[in-house]
């Protein structure tokens, strides 16, 4: 595969023109030691950037340089970047199986740092790490000039001399990619004794603008015939053996014997050429034991440096570790000294394991059986919002309060613009002492503001946990347009009731310019930075959805994340929607400019009788306009007869079995409330007789209810019992086959669904829970569309006593 001069000329220019932008490509020149005086570029993005979709490339680590008679190439390409497993909507488990093709190679993913190797046109062989090549200024050895002195002991062990393998990659137009495993050098997580250190080469990467690389049948037999060390793999053909295979190696952190952080998944994107698609990887990482080993280093290096440490998980256990880490550091000065160029980090680790009698993975088992982290107390939590004006984030505030009677500090009630920010977090501690959980509301939206709340809270509350509510607005240039149109239309329409932004009073050429300022002005989360690495837990929040759904997305993590705080069961979608309409009836008592000027304030308590009777009452709705907003009726289930009866079914099932339920808790996919559907408004046509049955009911049972209050228009409908019978699931969506039971009075409960059910989850948010349908009927059918269909009975004869609800549309009734 040879490069287009053209194409290499093309992307040059447009790396170049990306400066000023809202992205920027950096661009940094290199001489390249012993060659005939050549220079490189390198081109590097932030990391955040490769999450757009208009980038000139996606090669992370591209070398660039101009021949000598003048003929741009690319003479170093990476991999494309590729994500973990969720963590952007292309990784998500139904877009994986939609868009890629197997078979599906699996290569260890080693723990080291990348090296490049390459060829020159004057036969050099270039050896670069991630971004740079040759000796650094600020280190004693850089990791290029490291990986060189590999690269020469290996090739040397074949026979064969750098400059032969220089000659070999470039004639062939090849970049070849190794990891640099060398514990000597510098440690990681993983532990790389004497015989296991070296290069190990795990790609073949042609060096061309878009991302094509060779197979690792022709990476192993390249690095057999170079003396490289290898990156075993496996190859599967169905992304359900994927699966079924990853989650096997996540119950131990390890494959064949042997600790690993996880897998590189190698596979092609659909396509309709008869050889398929672009080359296209995504990652499979095992989170623990690695990052409880990762809070460990960390930790151990802040009590070096005599700070405190912060670690926010596993508590108890390092606790015990920086006990052990304190007596072998207070033996000898000098161990500090080597852990903090990362040597000796694995033997800390090591020894304390030792000494305690257990592996990482065992305490990590251990910590699950007992409860997980959160068996203890928990208290002082700050909520903290990532936003910008019109987001929502306020409404969203207001409806936690009304639900939880969380302590609610809001930025725009602190008057005067002295000393504002000390005085917003004072306000957050003082609540904290009624609260359990705060809000602390402001936009939030750099990094300074952050790390000044957290920084002022911690003097005070040194145990206070901090947990965003980000709400998404990266990358820019995809974003921006979307949220600029639903922020300006929410801040438009609500006129002046708004503390600082009054729509209804200022010009709207005005609004608009500060609300972009704030646009401009946005940072994102990154919580592989501070402040931000001090978040327990962040909630991404979509600026375009409704903040009733937000609201539920905020809910529904905490429950997971903080199960003690609720000590019973979620509020329902009923009960979030009332709270919602709550949040947007709230009248703001409290106004002022920015602009901190003197002009006087109308207080709410200060308005005379005839100001206040000018607010208008709610509307009552009648009977029959109720009926309009009514979105389906169902039986509501609660929800810890669901999950009881899920881990008593998966208690002591087969990996295979487990591996859906367990993916849905890993990625909290399992849903908040649970119901059983009679009939949706969708299928009200088609079911015009069943849907008028429930209809009628309805009327009867609200035509003499007080409609003023909102709690009367949802009233019951009648007893029904549920019976649990078989539980069925793909790789998409898992859901309950039951039986209903007519109630006590004999009156028998119709449904529009062929297969009266209740859904679990789904596997990811792009899943709609109606999928259920879809797979039931396949089930009953026997027909499985290529993937295969679990089920499972019930267990036990359990009836569960419900009642029947109507459920009206999002932000109705």
């Amino acid at each position: 595969m040879a490069q287009d001069p053209h194409v290499v000329a093309e992307l040059c220019k447009a790396l170049q023109q990306t400066k000023g932008k809202k992205l920027s490509c950096k661009k940094t020149t290199y001489a390249v030691a012993g060659s005939q005086g050549i220079t490189v570029d390198s081109w590097r993005f932030k990391d955040w950037d490769y999450k757009r979709d208009d980038l000139p490339t996606y090669a992370r680590g591209l070398f660039t340089n101009k021949r000598s008679d003048g003929t741009p190439e690319i003479v170093s390409r990476g991999y494309d970047k590729f994500f973990n497993v969720g963590e952007v909507p292309s990784t998500e488990w139904a877009h994986i199986e939609t868009h890629t093709a197997g078979p599906y190679e699996l290569s260890v993913k080693e723990n080291g740092c990348i090296i490049f190797m390459s060829g020159l046109e004057d036969g050099t062989l270039l050896v670069c790490s991630k971004h740079s090549t040759g000796a650094r200024q600020d280190v004693d050895r850089s990791h290029a000039v490291v990986g060189e002195q590999w690269v020469k002991k290996h090739v040397e062990s074949a026979g064969k001399t750098t400059k032969d393998l220089a000659y070999a990659l470039r004639s062939q137009n090849l970049t070849a990619v190794a990891e640099l495993c060398d514990d000597d050098f510098e440690e990681h997580v993983l532990e790389y004794p004497p015989n296991m250190a070296g290069l190990y080469l795990h790609g073949l990467n042609y060096n061309r603008p878009e991302f094509a690389t060779m197979s690792g049948a022709d990476v192993h037999k390249f690095a057999d015939e170079w003396g490289f060390k290898k990156a075993e793999y496996i190859m599967l053909e169905t992304l359900e053996e994927v699966k079924t295979f990853l989650n096997g190696c996540a119950e131990t952190g390890s494959w064949e014997g042997r600790d690993t952080e996880g897998f590189v998944v190698r596979c092609k994107l659909r396509g309709s050429s008869e050889h398929g698609g672009p080359d296209w990887f995504f990652k499979y990482k095992f989170e623990e034991p690695y990052l409880m080993y990762r809070q460990w280093r960390e930790a151990t290096k802040a009590i070096i440096a005599g700070r405190t440490p912060k670690y926010k998980k596993h508590k108890k256990v390092t606790e015990e570790y920086l006990l052990f880490a304190r007596r072998q550091l207070a033996k000898d000065a000098n161990i500090g000294k080597l852990y903090n160029q990362n040597h000796g980090i694995i033997k800390m680790r090591d020894d304390f394991l030792a000494e305690k009698g257990q592996k990482g993975s065992d305490i990590i088992r251990e910590e699950q059986g007992e409860g997980g982290e959160w068996t203890e107390h928990i208290n002082n939590i700050v909520l903290v919002p990532i936003a910008t004006i019109g987001c929502g984030k306020t409404t969203v505030a207001t409806g936690l309060v009304k639900l939880f009677d969380f302590g609610h500090v809001q930025n725009d009630n602190v008057e005067g613009q002295r000393g504002r920010p000390q005085r917003f977090a004072a306000l957050v501690t003082n609540a904290m002492g009624a609260h359990r959980v705060v809000i602390a509301d402001r936009n939030n939206h750099q990094r300074r503001e952050r790390a000044q709340i957290m920084d002022d809270v911690l003097k005070i509350v040194p145990d206070a946990r901090f947990v965003a509510l980000h709400y998404v607005h990266e990358p820019k240039g995809i974003m921006l347009d979307g949220i600029r149109e639903v922020t300006r239309k929410r801040v438009l329409d609500r006129g002046d009731n708004h503390q600082t932004i009054r729509a209804g009073s200022k010009s709207q050429q005005e609004i608009v310019g500060i609300m972009e300022g704030f646009l401009d002005r946005f940072q994102g989360c990154d919580t592989s930075a501070e402040p931000d690495s001090n978040f327990d837990e962040v909630i991404n929040l979509d600026v375009s959805a409704s903040s009733l759904d937000n609201l539920e997305t905020v809910i529904t993590h905490l429950y997971n994340a903080y199960p003690k705080l609720f000590g019973g069961e979620m509020p329902s979608h009923q009960d979030m929607a009332e709270a919602i309409d709550f949040s947007l009836d709230h009248q703001v008592t409290t106004k002022h400019d920015l602009s901190f000027n003197k002009a006087p304030r109308v207080n709410k308590k200060q308005q005379t009788p005839n100001q206040a009777a000018q607010i208008p009452p709610e509307r009552v709705p009648t009977p029959q306009q109720l009926v309009g907003q009514l979105e389906y009726f169902s039986i509501p289930v609660p929800a810890k007869d669901i999950t009881s009866m899920l881990e008593a079914m998966f208690a002591s099932a087969s990996a295979e079995e487990k591996r859906m339920y367990n993916q849905l808790k890993q990625t909290r996919r399992i849903q908040a409330e649970f119901h059983v559907t009679l009939i949706h408004r969708a299928a009200s046509k088609d079911n015009a007789k069943i849907w008028q049955q429930y209809v009628e009911a309805y009327t009867e049972a609200v035509s003499n209810a007080n409609l003023a209050d909102k709690g009367t228009r949802t009233p019951s409908l009648g007893s029904a019992r549920v019976k649990l019978e078989r539980l069925v699931w793909d790789d998409r969506v898992m859901a309950f086959v039951v039986r209903v039971f007519p109630s006590d009075d004999g009156k028998s409960l119709s449904s529009a669904n062929a297969i009266t059910h209740i859904t679990v989850g789904t596997a990811s948010q792009h899943i709609k829970p109606k999928e259920s349908n879809d797979l039931l009927a396949r089930w009953e059918a026997g027909e499985s569309d290529g993937a295969r269909i679990f089920e499972k009975p019930a267990s036990g004869q359990a009836i569960i006593e419900a009642k029947v609800k109507p459920v009206f549309q999002r932000g109705r009734g």
